[in-house]
C-alpha cells in the first residue's frame, strides 16, 4: 500500500472566530417582509458585500446590525458571543461603525460639532477638530471641521459621514452605498484605506450597486433578493453581468438609443451667467454660456463643489440671476422668477437632494406626488382631486417599477433607489418640455439605474431638452449627445460623446480645457 502523508495535527490552522455571524435574521413591517431568516457570516479582516436590488432588504439589515433596526427574530453573534444590540451607541461601543447611504446630519452644526455627537466621550471641540483634519487628510478625504454642513454639497457631506465612522477605529465598517457622490481619484484613494484597514483585522460589510467596484474590493459576497439570502459568490471570479443576473433573477435590461434630433427649438438658454457664491464655502459661476434644444441631452460632468449647486440652483429658480436674460426658458427670461413660475413654463425637476428638495420625508407617496405635479387638473376650485392623484401615483409606481406598498406608504419607507425612481418618474410623466435631472443614479442599483436611463432617453426622443448633471461618467456617456465640463465655475466649451473619451473629459474636469480656470 502506498504511503500517504497526513498533515500534523499541530499544523492545522485554526478556523477563525468569525467577527459577526447573523443566524434566522427577520424583520416584518406591516406591508413587507424586510428581512426573511438571513444568515450571514464575515470573518475578521474580511470585505464582505451584500448585493441585492433596491427594496431587497439590504438596508434594514445593515441597521439592525447596527442597532437603528430591532430584529423580530433571530440570533447576533458577535466574536463568539450572542448579543443584543440594542442602540446605535451599544454598537459603537462594541466597534461596529456604519455610514449611511442618506445623511445622519444637521445642517446647522459645524462638521466637528456633527462628528461630535456620534463620539462616546466628551472631547473637546478643538481637539477633535484637529482629530478631524488629521484623520481626513491621512484618508484622502480632507475636510474643515468649522464648516456649516449645510452648506457643503452632497459629495461633501458623504466625506463626513465617512469620516465621522473612521474617526472611531471600528472593529467592523459598515458602508452603504460610501461611493455614490465620490470622484474617481477619492474612491481609489478610499479603495486602499479599506485595504489598510482590513489587513490589520477590520472586517468590513459593503453595500455598492457598483458592481465594478465590488469585483474589484470585495472577498465573498452575499447576494439577497426579496428579503432572502438566494446565493453565495466570490466576486473576484464573476463577470459583472453575471453578479447582475443573481441581483435581479433576470438578464440585465439595456438601454438602447435612438438617432437624436439636433436642430429642435431651444428649450434652455443660460447666457453669461455670473453669480457670486452665496457663501465662503460655494462657488462662483464665471461666465456661464450653454444651451438645450428639444430633443437632445446635454451632460454636465465635473467633480462634486465645482459649482453644480450654484448652477443648478440658477437654471430650476432657487436661486435668481442679476438679470432676467441670463436665464431663458422656451425664449421667456426666467432669471427674475421663482422655481414655481418656471415649472408653469415647462420645467421639470429632479434634484440630487431626494428626501430634502425632491421629496416631504413627512408625506405619503400620493402626497408627494402632488407637490409637484398639481398644475395637471389634481386641484380643482382649490380642493385637491385625491382619487386622480392616487390614480397617478400608482401609475408612477406601476411604471418605474416602484417597489412598495402601496400609495398611503411613507416616502421613508423606501429604499433610497425606489424613493428616486419615483421622483424621476413623477417628473417624466408630467411631459415636461425641458427637464433638470441631477445625479440621477446616485445609490440606485444597476436594473433601477437603466430604468431611469432609458426613461431619460425616451423623454428625449419624444422632444422634451434634458439638461443631465451627473459625476458618473459611464453614465454620462451612456445617455448624452453632448458633454460639458464643469470646474471651478468655469464652463467648457462642448463637445459631441461621439467626439471624446472619457479620458479627455476627465483631463477637462481638473480645469484643463480652453478658457478653464487652469489657462486663466
Amino acid at each position: 500500500m502506498e504511503n500517504q502523508e497526513f498533515e500534523s495535527p499541530d499544523n492545522v490552522q485554526p478556523t477563525p472566530t468569525p467577527q459577526l455571524e447573523l443566524r434566522n435574521i427577520t424583520k416584518i413591517y406591516p406591508s413587507v417582509v424586510a428581512n426573511d431568516s438571513i444568515d450571514l457570516t464575515v470573518n475578521p479582516g474580511e470585505i464582505h458585500a451584500v448585493l441585492g436590488e433596491n427594496g431587497a432588504g439590504k438596508s434594514t439589515l445593515m441597521k439592525i446590525i447596527y442597532g437603528v433596526v430591532k430584529p423580530d427574530q433571530g440570533e447576533i453573534i458577535w466574536s463568539g458571543n450572542h448579543i443584543h444590540i440594542t442602540n446605535p451607541a451599544a454598537a459603537r461601543k462594541l466597534g461596529i461603525g456604519m455610514v449611511f447611504q442618506h445623511f445622519s446630519l444637521f445642517e446647522t452644526l459645524t462638521v466637528a460639532e456633527n462628528i461630535a455627537l456620534a463620539m462616546d466621550s466628551d472631547t473637546r471641540i478643538d481637539t477633535l477638530s484637529g482629530k478631524i483634519v488629521r484623520v481626513s487628510e491621512k484618508y484622502g478625504l480632507p475636510l474643515d471641521p468649522h464648516r456649516l454642513v449645510h452648506s457643503l454639497p452632497v459629495g461633501l457631506r458623504q466625506r463626513v459621514e465617512i469620516v465621522r465612522c473612521l474617526i472611531q477605529q471600528p472593529k467592523l465598517l459598515i458602508m452603504d452605498e460610501p461611493t455614490s457622490v465620490l470622484t474617481p481619484q477619492a474612491v481609489r484613494k478610499m479603495f486602499e484605506t479599506l485595504r489598510i484597514l482590513s489587513a490589520e483585522g477590520c472586517s468590513i460589510l459593503y453595500i455598492s450597486h457598483k458592481l465594478d467596484e465590488i469585483k474589484e474590493l470585495c472577498h465573498r459576497a452575499t447576494i439577497i433578493r426579496a428579503g432572502k439570502v438566494t446565493g453565495y459568490a466570490d466576486p473576484r471570479e464573476e463577470t459583472t453581468s453575471g453578479l447582475a443576473r443573481m441581483m435581479i433573477g433576470k438578464e440585465l435590461p439595456v438601454c438602447t438609443q435612438d438617432n437624436p434630433e439636433m436642430n429642435g427649438d431651444i428649450r434652455l438658454e443660460v447666457c453669461g451667467l455670473n453669480k457670486p457664491k452665496s457663501d465662503q464655502f460655494g462657488t462662483d459661476l464665471t461666465d456661464i454660456n450653454l444651451s438645450v434644444r428639444s430633443g437632445e441631452i446635454l451632460g454636465i460632468a465635473g467633480i462634486s463643489g465645482n459649482g453644480q449647486r450654484e448652477l443648478t440652483n440658477a437654471v430650476v429658480g432657487e436661486w435668481l440671476t442679476q438679470t432676467p436674460e441670463q436665464v431663458k426658458i422656451n425664449g421667456n427670461p426666467v432669471g427674475h422668477i421663482d422655481t414655481g413660475k418656471r415649472r408653469r413654463l415647462g420645467l421639470g425637476f429632479v434634484p440630487e437632494d431626494r428626501l430634502g428638495k425632491g421629496a416631504v420625508p413627512g408625506m405619503n407617496l400620493m402626497e408627494n406626488y402632488i407637490l409637484t405635479a398639481h398644475r395637471h387638473n389634481l386641484v380643482k376650485n382649490g380642493l385637491i382631486r385625491f382619487k386622480k392623484a392616487t390614480r397617478f401615483a400608482r401609475e408612477c409606481i406601476e411604471a418605474f417599477e416602484v417597489k412598495c406598498g402601496s400609495v398611503h406608504d411613507q416616502v421613508t419607507s423606501l429604499s433610497g433607489g425606489n424613493v428616486q425612481k419615483f421622483i424621476t418618474g413623477r417628473e417624466i410623466l408630467q411631459n415636461p418640455e425641458l427637464i433638470v435631472v441631477s445625479q440621477p443614479t446616485w445609490g440606485v442599483d444597476i436594473g433601477a439605474a437603466n430604468i431611469i436611463r432609458q426613461s431619460i432617453i425616451d423623454l428625449r426622443n419624444r422632444g422634451t431638452a434634458v439638461l443631465v448633471i451627473s459625476e458618473e461618467l459611464d453614465e454620462l456617456f451612456e445617455i448624452c449627445d453632448r458633454i460639458k465640463v464643469l470646474a471651478e465655475g468655469y464652463l467648457s466649451p462642448s463637445v459631441n460623446v461621439c467626439d471624446t473619451t472619457k479620458e479627455e473629459i476627465g483631463i477637462w474636469m481638473s480645469g484643463i480645457f480652453p478658457g478653464g480656470p487652469a489657462e486663466t
